[in-house]
């Protein structure tokens, strides 16, 4: 395929948009950013005309697919009633209570626009509630750009200092310090022991290490943070941005029955609308009725909250995980079939709904162990399925909306039979 008129777009937007786009993970990208024209389904459709199976999915958020009836249905409805009211409204509510019978935390509910204010605000519930400053994080899991947890995402090991003790590596310039610390995953006895210092007041962490590598917790893992946090006072925060809707229609915390403090939520949640929560325990999340201070001009927009109502609605009935399994199922079974055809190493580790490839025949435990991956192999499998009408993140995680239909998964797997075959020239 053909990617010209993307490529001079970006080159003559750069002048006034810096690098041509709006955040930083869409550059970088090969052969270059793109820009779209139109999305429907599982299909975008870009500058130059091509038509691109999507496992992008907007990173990750539309479960249901592009323009989903119901879900535009129900934004056009809400534009009738109204966009912005700096109150209340019943969608609100309603969108709250889905959440509640949906997420076993989720006993209270604070809407925010995106995952990292969630999760900003979930820091700032613990250090109230708590008493206590240091939040403890682990390399490898991202929960957003913000200053005080954009520590340690993708270090260089040279700069981490040893497994044990890692040294907290800012992942940005002109970063502020930050009373954080950081461990490996996956390590129960290395969490319990920093744990009886009684000085941390959160431990947060992806329950499943998708931003990074494609790493599940280790049997018992999960449940021995639960026990260690119980045992010292320290809140346990999941952020299951990703895992939430993906995982389960009620997270990566009701598929492995451990329960968080509080939940950071986004993404999936309204499916393309930008919308996140932060849920929990009435105990902490009461911080935010007192002292704790929460704002945003633009949380609960009432279109947003509509669209929101929509989806969940949608999760809470079923039928979307009905199709998801079908379809992403047959995909992560016939991705298996062409790697080990081709004698490619690789592993097919997740859910039907997300997914991650990685050229490693040895499951990580952490961070570290993820680095073995052959990255730059998959970076080149990844531009090369695009130039054949998939578009798939270079990083390795998959995407699989309810609009993926068994056509596109043929489609897929032909292409990434042509490419092994053609690497294995």
């Amino acid at each position: 395929m053909r990617f010209t008129a993307s490529r001079q777009r970006i080159e003559d937007a750069s002048d006034l948009v810096v690098n041509g786009v709006n955040s930083a993970f869409r550059q970088g990208i090969r052969p270059h950013p793109l820009v779209f024209t139109a999305a429907d389904g599982a299909i975008l459709t870009d500058l130059d005309g091509n038509h691109l199976i999507d496992y992008f999915l907007g990173m990750g958020p539309m479960l249901l697919g592009h323009r989903p009836p119901p879900v535009v249905a129900a934004a056009r409805q809400a534009l009738d009633r109204s966009i912005l009211v700096a109150g209340q409204t019943e969608a609100e509510y309603a969108a709250a209570q889905l959440l509640a019978d949906l997420i076993p935390s989720a006993e209270q509910v604070r809407f925010a626009l995106s995952g990292s204010e969630a999760v900003h605000a979930a820091l700032r519930v613990a250090r109230a509630h708590t008493g206590r400053s240091t939040v403890l994080k682990f390399e490898g899991h991202y929960h957003g750009w913000f200053d005080n947890v954009l520590w340690s995402v993708a270090p260089e090991p040279a700069d981490a200092g040893p497994r044990e003790a890692p040294i907290p590596v800012p992942g940005s310039a002109g970063q502020q310090p930050a009373d954080v610390a950081v461990l490996p995953w996956n390590d129960a006895g290395l969490l319990a022991e920093r744990l009886r210092r009684h000085d941390v007041a959160a431990v947060i962490m992806e329950p499943v290490m998708f931003n990074n590598a494609g790493i599940l917790p280790l049997p018992g893992y999960l449940e021995a943070a639960r026990a260690a946090c119980d045992e010292t006072g320290t809140l346990l925060i999941f952020d299951e941005v990703i895992t939430g809707f993906r995982v389960s229609a009620g997270g990566a915390q009701r598929e492995f029955g451990v329960t968080p403090d509080l939940t950071i939520l986004g993404k999936a949640l309204a499916n393309g609308f930008p919308v996140a929560a932060l849920v929990g325990r009435r105990g902490p999340m009461s911080q935010l009725g007192g002292a704790v201070l929460h704002g945003g001009t633009y949380n609960t927009q009432s279109v947003a909250m509509a669209a929101t109502v929509a989806t969940l609605t949608e999760i809470a009935g079923g039928e979307p995980y009905r199709r998801i399994d079908q379809v992403g199922k047959r995909l992560m079974d016939g991705l298996r079939k062409e790697f080990a055809d081709a004698g490619v190493d690789a592993r097919i580790v997740g859910w039907p709904a997300v997914f991650q490839v990685r050229l490693d025949p040895v499951p990580p435990r952490d961070y570290r162990e993820g680095l073995r991956a052959d990255r730059a192999r998959y970076a080149d499998l990844a531009a090369a399925l695009l130039d054949l009408g998939v578009r798939v993140l270079p990083r390795g995680t998959w995407f699989v909306s309810a609009a993926h239909e068994d056509e596109h998964v043929d489609r897929t797997l032909a292409a990434v039979r042509a490419v092994l075959a053609g690497r294995a020239e």
